[in-house]
């Protein structure tokens, strides 16, 4: 409930808030995400080239910070540059569907990048930055006065940045003053604009949380070491959200703050591409058993404005790929799966796949938003005139249509087996127990070490 106190005081006192005061669904979710982030990230080490130059340039570099899937160490800033690089390289990572938001894709490289050079951290201490964190990136992701792809941002690591930053200046211990300057001083570090999302072929729509977990891991070390920045981060007259949402934050970002933990609201994803596209994989899937991929005519996908721009029908690269529904119908179509292994070069080249992919189409539903943003259907014309039709209302992985902690579990194993030092089943088992079931005293580095 609001205290009445300015914004950025209220929210620089609840992130320092006693983690006792958290509720256990939240700690009980943030478990979850972190263990799906770092499966995630584990994936990305072994095929993902994108990442790279991030971790080329963390190794040129001496610190404490381990590197993810490797023994190799580096500064808590560039650790967090190249495993920030990692969280969103194979776009598999949990989702905020309402924001739209991937809350966890900085905070968990950010904060593991600073765990790194604190040997004594506590798995207790991370779960509780990142329950309050995670909640922070959906509320700022939901608040603006107008979207903030109107003003030419794109808005999840935007989000992300100073989500981050308040998480990781809490994870340190700061105060609440610490913690506003932490907020302030990252807005300093970066900018996201909308050309991410707008240019298909650039690399960046994968590693741009590097920028983001940089950002908030070095914005909360200046803040640590003293540096100030503005007493009104998020409302002032140019503030967060007069710059990037083009007015004062709405109610979103306060409503039932300290009781709603939006963290508990994540999407799981269970399959490796843009959400967008995974109703359609779904209807593919459901209807598969049906059909014959050689008797298809023609395919109809109903699209809102959001889906539109997924209407891809010659993806160029992996990361194209994943963010086209004629691509991904057709591989669910004719392999019966859309997996880790599905947007290797090989298959982007499958004339097969290509050409079941040229024969979906679009039926455009003007009247579907935001809130459809997980919805789609499709309808499958044969050449004899029958029809094979699916509407997925709700995707699955969706809160309302969760993933078990079993599903988590085996998306784990199957990125880490991925990984370019590649987990054993044992070694993965073990790691999931330990990390869900772990006591909060549990120290992090005997976790991730």
């Amino acid at each position: 409930m609001f205290s009445g106190k300015a914004i950025s005081d209220e929210i620089a006192a609840h992130m320092a808030m006693p983690g006792e005061r958290l509720p256990r669904s939240a700690i009980r979710a943030a478990r979850r995400a972190l263990l799906d982030a770092y499966g995630v990230m584990l994936g990305a080490t072994g095929l993902s080239e994108d990442v790279l130059p991030y971790r080329r340039l963390a190794e040129s570099e001496a610190g404490p910070a381990r590197l993810i899937g490797s023994r190799r160490t580096s500064s808590v800033s560039r650790a967090a540059l190249a495993n920030g690089a990692l969280a969103h390289a194979l776009d598999y990572g949990d989702t905020f569907d309402a924001g739209p938001a991937h809350p966890h894709a900085a905070l968990v490289p950010a904060l593991l990048a600073l765990a790194s050079a604190r040997r004594e951290a506590t798995l207790g201490e991370l779960l509780d930055a990142l329950a309050l964190g995670g909640d922070l990136a959906c509320r700022l992701s939901l608040a603006p006065a107008r979207p903030f792809e109107e003003g030419g941002w794109y808005p999840p690591p935007l989000v992300n940045l100073l989500a981050g930053a308040a998480a990781c200046a809490r994870f340190l211990g700061l105060d609440d003053d610490g913690i506003r300057a932490a907020m302030g001083l990252a807005m300093l570090q970066g900018a996201f604009p909308g050309e991410i999302k707008y240019d298909a072929g650039s690399p960046i729509r994968g590693v741009r949380e590097a920028f983001a977990a940089r950002g908030a891991v070095d914005a909360t070390l200046l803040a640590a070491g003293g540096a100030g920045a503005f007493a009104q981060p998020l409302e002032g007259r140019a503030g967060f959200f007069a710059v990037y949402g083009g007015g004062g934050p709405g109610s979103a970002l306060l409503d039932r703050l300290g009781e709603r933990f939006l963290g508990e609201e994540m999407s799981f994803k269970p399959w490796p591409s843009c959400r967008g596209t995974h109703p359609y994989i779904e209807a593919a899937l459901q209807v598969r058993n049906a059909i014959e991929a050689g008797d298809i005519d023609r395919i109809e996908a109903e699209t809102g404005p959001i889906q539109a721009m997924l209407m891809r029908h010659d993806p160029k690269h992996p990361g194209d790929a994943k963010f086209s529904i004629p691509f991904t119908v057709a591989t669910a179509l004719l392999h019966g799966e859309v997996g880790l292994l599905s947007f290797l070069p090989e298959r982007l080249a499958d004339p097969a796949i290509r050409e079941l992919a040229g024969k979906v189409g679009e039926r455009p539903n003007p009247a579907w938003g935001r809130e459809q943003a997980a919805s789609g259907s499709l309808t499958i014309h044969l050449r004899d005139g029958r029809k094979a039709r699916a509407e997925i209302a709700i995707a699955a992985g969706d809160p309302r249509r969760p993933l078990s902690d079993d599903d988590l579990e085996a998306k784990f194993a199957a990125c880490a087996a991925l990984a370019s030092e590649p987990w054993s089943a044992t070694r993965s088992a073990d790691f999931c127990a330990a990390l869900l079931g772990g006591a909060p005293q549990t120290a992090i580095a005997e976790l991730f070490d």
